[in-house]
């Protein structure tokens, strides 16, 4: 973990968290006591202890119930009950089956690591929670030989799902059951890597070579208010990741690449930062007033210019007549800058600036 991460609190995934489930609603169901915490197995090496919050029982099964903790970096379904549910049956040797009930989605388009028609529980956690199933029957129950049924539900996976971009990967009716280290590290890019990837490898699947990279929430909502006919396949929140996206483009063999972006991401762009937090890559405002200086701004807004804080504080500074000669500008740099990270000198991009307001600037 970075220096800057080490006082931050880490958590596990919901593949960890249904391991968890199912470990203890096994272990119940065999005649064991309910765990306050139970010790899983991690998907790479080691083990966890993860609290469990309840265990139901009936007279055909148990479910056991764990909440889901995503540490100092929360997500959709930090605080939620996921839920594991167990029926066991006759059988001469010990097999494991698994599914995925309420509030599990189930994958419909093709590019994802699930096939389509099965339930949205990926392999890693897949392998996980039947790991922690023969963990507990090798640890407790050494004897059992039989058939386990394991159904994982998310009672409010529905509802949750509607804050995730699942519908759009074509995960229908819940979450998905994710998690390929099994620990929640905060702040860590490679969760946000890895569904930039698989975006594309869905836009890919669906024979699809244009799409649309997004900086956030609110820039997908405007371009799509101004675009309403676009396929919601194609959106990707790429965040700050601008080389990456690229280089993803170019891997997943995308002909024409759309950036919906703000003034400052624009710039950024514009001056070849391969990623765009504010907290890693300040804006050279030196750079940009010899740019607008280039462009024939004038000397005293130079000036201000190279003192500036913000972007959106320079657009405010240039002169009507002379804004779209500057966005231009800007969006040239930003285009070759994307080609060259993508690595293929025949990809087409374009960008859509829009201000805080939602209007497209020409």
């Amino acid at each position: 973990m970075s220096k800057q991460n080490q006082s931050l609190r880490e958590g596990y995934t919901t593949g960890s968290t249904a391991t968890a489930a199912s470990m203890a609603a096994l272990r119940v169901l065999l005649g064991g006591s309910v765990p306050d915490q139970i010790e899983i197995p991690l998907p790479v090496k080691g083990t966890l202890k993860v609290p469990v919050e309840r265990v139901e029982k009936s007279t055909t099964d148990a479910c056991g119930v764990v909440i889901k903790d995503g540490g100092d970096d929360p997500d959709a379904t930090h605080g939620e009950e996921i839920h594991a549910r167990i029926e066991i049956s006759e059988s001469k040797k010990l097999h494991v089956e698994l599914h995925g009930g309420i509030g599990v989605g189930k994958v419909t388009l093709p590019g994802l690591p699930v096939p389509v028609g099965e339930a949205a529980i990926n392999p890693v956690p897949r392998k996980q929670i039947i790991a922690g199933i023969l963990k507990e029957i090798s640890d407790s129950f050494p004897d059992f030989k039989g058939h386990i049924k394991v159904v994982i539900e998310v009672p409010r996976g529905k509802e949750i799902a509607e804050k995730t971009m699942n519908s759009r990967l074509g995960i229908i009716g819940g979450i998905s059951i994710l998690g390929t280290q099994g620990i929640v590290r905060p702040f860590s890019h490679a969760s946000w890597k890895a569904s930039i990837a698989q975006a594309l490898n869905v836009a890919k699947a669906s024979c699809l070579s244009e799409i649309v990279f997004t900086t956030g929430r609110r820039s997908e909502q405007f371009y799509l208010k101004h675009f309403a006919d676009t396929k919601p396949i194609i959106m990707i929140q790429a965040a700050d990741f601008f080389k990456f996206s690229m280089q993803q483009a170019k891997l997943k063999k995308m002909d024409k690449v759309c950036w919906s972006i703000f003034i400052g991401k624009l710039v950024k762009h514009a001056q070849g930062f391969p990623y765009t937090h504010a907290k890693d890559w300040a804006i050279d405002f030196p750079m940009l007033a010899n740019w607008c200086s280039e462009l024939g701004i004038e000397k005293f807004l130079i000036d201000k210019i190279q003192a500036a804080n913000t972007a959106r504080q320079v657009y405010d500074m240039i002169p009507e007549n002379s804004k779209q000669i500057f966005c231009d500008m800007l969006r040239s740099k930003a285009q070759i800058n994307a080609v060259n990270f993508s690595g293929n000198k025949n990809m087409r991009v374009d960008y859509f600036l829009f201000d805080f307001d939602g209007k497209l600037i020409q």
